[in-house]
């Protein structure tokens, strides 16, 4: 097995942050390593977009340390490595007059100025990155015209255009049909695979996420686990830390059908 440049892509030490007088993390340490898909799991209000904003610098944690790919996060400036797609990134306007190839190519305005004009290299690399995430049929269609999973799709095109080593996912599902998810995590599986892209899912879509994930870390305000997502399938104290009762539907062994 040949040796990983860099192997921690992420380090996170002894994390806390609070709104007010609401605790909402505390004494998070996670390390995320070079190849790894995460899937970051939690109930609503377990500080998931909170930890992502400290990530990002959105947020300073009020104790500890954020890390990327070894560099003191006060000091990182290599941000085209990071991708993220947002929450609410298909909660636009529907009628945003903008076409698929239009929305991806916004990605690149980071690395050549907001005003730059795309030369032949940068339109080929725009084109080529909407094949990758399987959208190359409608390069000049509408944003507002396609599905929610297919403006999904869109991006996370938009978010690799700039060749992160890591991309970021909050609830990249919601919305989304049930066909549509599973292809969905297939795509993201070979980005993780082929591309060797790092990739941090954060979902409450704990039974479909397993099977394709690599590790996983739940969340709520506390550690309460990060694994392997084999260990995790073996986790016994998922309904305590939910407080409700929990299945796990995995592909070798379903509860309820598969």
């Amino acid at each position: 097995m040949e040796a990983k440049e860099q192997s921690n892509v992420i380090d996170i030490s002894n994390l806390s942050f609070h709104y007010g007088s609401r605790n909402v993390l505390e004494d998070i340490s996670l390390t995320i390593s070079r190849g790894t898909f995460l899937g970051l799991v939690g109930p609503n209000g377990s500080g998931k977009s909170t930890l992502v904003k400290c990530l990002l610098g959105l947020l300073t944690p009020h104790h500890g340390e954020v890390s990327l790919f070894g560099k003191p996060l006060e000091k990182f400036k290599d941000w085209d490595r990071v991708g993220f797609v947002s929450q609410k990134a298909n909660s636009f306007n529907a009628g945003f007059p903008a076409t698929v190839f239009e929305v991806v190519s916004m990605g690149l305005f980071g690395k050549i100025g907001l005003f730059r004009f795309l030369n032949k290299a940068h339109k080929q690399k725009v084109k080529e990155v909407i094949e990758s995430v399987g959208m190359g049929e409608y390069l000049h269609q509408n944003i507002g015209e396609l599905s929610g999973g297919q403006q999904q799709r869109v991006f996370i095109a938009r978010a690799l255009v700039s060749d992160p080593d890591l991309l970021i996912l909050d609830e990249p599902t919601v919305g989304v049909d049930a066909q549509s998810v599973q292809s969905f995590y297939n795509m993201l599986s070979y980005l993780n695979k082929e591309k060797n892209i790092t990739l941090v899912l954060i979902t409450h879509d704990i039974g479909a996420m397993t099977s394709y994930v690599t590790d996983v870390a739940c969340l709520n305000k506390y550690l309460h686990f990060h694994g392997t997502s084999q260990d995790f399938e073996k986790e016994q104290n998922l309904s305590a830390f939910y407080g409700h009762e929990v299945d796990l539907i995995t592909h070798n062994h379903g509860h309820g059908g598969h």
